[in-house]
């Protein structure tokens, strides 16, 4: 992408948009910014003496005041925060209005800032030079945008900004904080510097072989080569325990009627959200939860009893659990140690076959009938792995906490903890440094075979280029604004 080319498309223009939800609060903020931002809000800005000048008022400071319509009428009671370029989220000249947080109040202030030309040609505006001011609403992700083009943040650290915003617990939270901080962004670029310097370095001795020989150094290079090998497998390897950790590991519960998959599912939700009743066949359709259990967040699908039945709708609601395995990350097979293994259990069984699976003897406040043997036994025929099998009560919350570690083990190896470690949770991300991967492996097979310097710079040129990507350089236009589309409205 043309880098310079994007950045004047429409940069000259100065948005605006509320940067608070949109809804009742305490406060709310219209952000305005870009080379008229100072001018639109001065037309509308009125201190309790009337001297005050948003234009002659240093950087960063906050000013009390109204904001004012046309006819001088009060809007609304404020306070706003002048920022000068280049010290500034989008490194442009920005104002924050801090109104009350009215969803009215908000949109009145907010349109008289879109409106602001108004404010020229009425009497209260003596002190505003008479000048073109014209001010847009922003689009969603604009202002990350702006900081991104404007040289700011790299798109590492603009794509955290919504990671960070749409934060599911305290991982990702922190996760998206790090790379906002540049976690990324310095692991990839210190990983660039040292194979653009080794680049370098085999294209001088390609240019003058008569003063500068490569050979001495390929053992060397080679031990180099295999670090950044290492450097961006380790890498990759987080990125499935980082979508896990994030968006929430996609869980099935599964098991016959009256097994108490509702009732484990009312237990982890805390409150009554499943329907609990005697009658088996309850469940007839799937519901879907997020649950967040000590820092891991759970996408729980409660299905319909497994079993054969004549009855239409709960026949449908089977083959829809059934169905629903196929998607799972993790299926939780609900047993009732109070009821004898039957049929139904063996077709669970199959299911499981496979897949990461965590059985729960359920019901284990009631008289044994099936036991975790009965269940090793019935698995064997299924899959050459020892299952997990929890004993558990839904009732009593019994084997809780024992499903808890279990869960930590099973996906996050119990490596992934609160620490500075790089975790890729980005799809993109992962996808470019699959592509540097494969290149670096290219170069380490041409490596191996002795060929000529002219194929190791090819490819680690392509492995430069992909790490880039992941930073925003050399990335298309259309690709940047896919990015910034999935952006709130006034981020």
């Amino acid at each position: 992408m043309n880098k310079e080319y994007v950045m004047l498309e429409r940069m000259q223009d100065t948005i605006a948009a509320i940067s608070t939800a949109v809804s009742e609060s305490g406060i709310g903020i219209i952000r305005i910014s870009g080379p008229q931002a100072i001018d639109a809000a001065s037309l509308l800005f009125r201190s309790p003496g009337g001297k005050k000048n948003l234009r002659e008022v240093p950087s960063h400071t906050i000013h009390y005041g109204f904001i004012c319509d046309p006819d001088d009428q009060i809007i609304d009671e404020v306070l706003v925060s002048v920022m000068r370029s280049p010290k500034t989220y989008t490194a442009e000249d920005t104002v924050e209005i801090n109104c009350h947080g009215g969803v009215l109040a908000m949109k009145k202030v907010l349109d008289a800032v879109l409106h602001c030309d108004r404010y020229l040609h009425s009497d209260c505006s003596a002190k505003a030079e008479e000048a073109d001011i014209h001010v847009r609403a922003a689009q969603p992700g604009e202002f990350t945008k702006r900081a991104f083009l404007n040289g700011r943040i790299d798109l590492s650290r603009a794509e955290a900004v919504m990671d960070l915003i749409e934060a599911k617990n305290e991982f990702a939270l922190r996760n998206s904080v790090s790379q906002v901080r540049g976690s990324l962004y310095h692991r990839i670029q210190d990983l660039r510097k040292r194979i653009l310097y080794q680049i370098a370095h085999i294209e001088a001795s390609l240019d003058d072989p008569e003063n500068l020989d490569f050979a001495p150094h390929m053992e060397e290079f080679g031990r180099e080569l295999q670090s950044w090998i290492s450097c961006v497998e380790k890498m990759i390897r987080t990125s499935e325990d980082g979508r896990l950790a994030a968006e929430g590991i996609k869980t099935v519960l599964v098991g016959k009627p009256n097994a108490g998959k509702s009732s484990f599912l009312n237990l982890l939700l805390g409150e009554d959200r499943a329907i609990v009743t005697e009658v088996a066949g309850t469940t007839r359709d799937l519901l879907t939860e997020t649950i967040h259990v000590q820092g891991i967040t759970l996408l729980v699908t409660d299905t319909a009893g497994i079993r054969d039945t004549e009855d239409t709708v709960e026949k449908i609601g089977v083959q829809r659990a059934e169905q629903s395995v196929k998607d799972a990350d993790l299926l939780l097979w609900i047993a009732d140690s109070s009821a004898d293994l039957d049929e139904n259990d063996e077709r669970i069984a199959a299911l499981l076959s496979g897949r990461r699976s965590i059985i729960l003897l359920n019901k284990t406040d009631l008289e044994e009938k099936c036991g975790e043997q009965d269940i090793r036994e019935l698995m064997r025929n299924d899959t050459s792995e020892d299952p997990v099998i929890i004993p558990f009560s839904a009732k009593e919350g019994t084997g809780y906490e024992e499903l808890v570690q279990v869960l930590k083990d099973l996906f996050f190896h119990g490596k992934l903890t609160w620490n500075d470690e790089v975790v890729i949770t980005n799809v993109r991300h992962k996808a470019m440094l699959e592509q540097a991967l494969d290149s670096l492996r290219r170069a380490m097979d041409s490596y191996h075979a002795r060929m000529s310097e002219d194929f190791l710079s090819i490819d680690l040129m392509s492995a430069y280029e992909a790490l880039g990507a992941i930073l925003g350089e050399e990335v298309g236009e259309d690709l940047v604004n896919e990015i910034f589309d999935r952006f709130c409205m006034g981020k």
